[in-house]
């Protein structure tokens, strides 16, 4: 009754999102796809990026960790879990810009969930994140930092930054399947937030002032929290978990509403 409730509401977009969760296994496995393909001839496959990303949080840690003054115990997990984790973040929201447009043959001739090609470009990077989360227990052994039982917040802190992930994909990939000029401006202010985001330097160093103003109402420092605190030993505040449950239920009402009106132009657009 509900279903039936929530589709009359929403139309055609939640019933295009719902059979995409429906047909789960099925963007699961192009993703990997994706991933075998992009690395198939190679030996150590998706571990070049796992490498890669190890050697810059090797490079950054100690020169950021020598100009900020920090403790490496302290610093270098914390700079670890915070590339790692924005690497996943940042990943969804560039190639959301274009996931339509990369799947322009397929939407065209398979009946397909749009939804779809969302949840393969998701599950794509989660992929990755997956491989590069291998650094963080070898970071943890280099400093000799013990894992709490803080770590289990994890899981739920990581469900949640997925579903945002995922309102924030549908919405920017149906208006940049319009306006594909949006794709850089979206990479620009990305860029912006990396650096006002406690990534590379950790929130302490801000005057109390300033931190109120820059990192309360950035949305992804808190997203980044609920998924990093838990590596850190320690659990999100109660406004992390706040911010980001109230992104997560607005964004997801607004991404339901704005998709049912725009769902049916994306294959023109394109």
């Amino acid at each position: 009754m509900l279903k039936v409730i929530m589709m009359r509401l929403y139309g055609m977009g939640f019933q295009d999102i719902l059979e995409g969760f429906r047909t789960i296994k099925l963007p699961l496995y192009l993703a990997w796809s994706d991933i075998r393909q992009r690395y198939r001839r190679s030996s150590l496959g998706p571990f070049w990026i796992t490498i890669s990303t190890g050697v810059m949080i090797a490079c950054i840690g100690i020169i950021f960790g020598s100009l900020f003054k920090s403790p490496m115990s302290e610093f270098l997990p914390f700079l670890a879990a915070g590339l790692i984790i924005w690497g996943f973040i940042s990943g969804c929201i560039g190639e959301s810009t274009t996931v339509f447009v990369a799947a322009e043959a397929v939407i065209k001739q398979l009946p397909l969930p749009l939804f779809t090609h969302i949840l393969r470009m998701v599950a794509r990077n989660l992929y990755i994140f997956f491989h590069n989360i291998l650094i963080f227990p070898l970071v943890l052994l280099f400093v000799q930092r013990p894992v709490g039982f803080e770590f289990f917040w994890i899981i739920p802190g990581l469900i949640l930054l997925i579903a945002n992930l995922l309102w924030m994909s549908t919405i920017l990939g149906t208006i940049c399947a319009r306006f594909r000029d949006l794709t850089q401006i979206v990479s620009s202010v990305m860029q912006i937030f990396f650096y006002v985001t406690p990534i590379i330097w950790m929130p302490g160093l801000l005057p109390e002032k300033t931190s109120v103003m820059i990192l309360d109402p950035n949305p992804f420092y808190h997203l980044l929290e609920i998924v990093r605190s838990p590596l850190m030993n320690a659990s999100p505040t109660a406004l992390n978990w706040m911010v980001s449950i109230g992104c997560a239920i607005f964004g997801w009402a607004f991404a339901i509403l704005f998709f049912n009106k725009y769902r049916s132009r994306v294959a023109y657009w394109l």
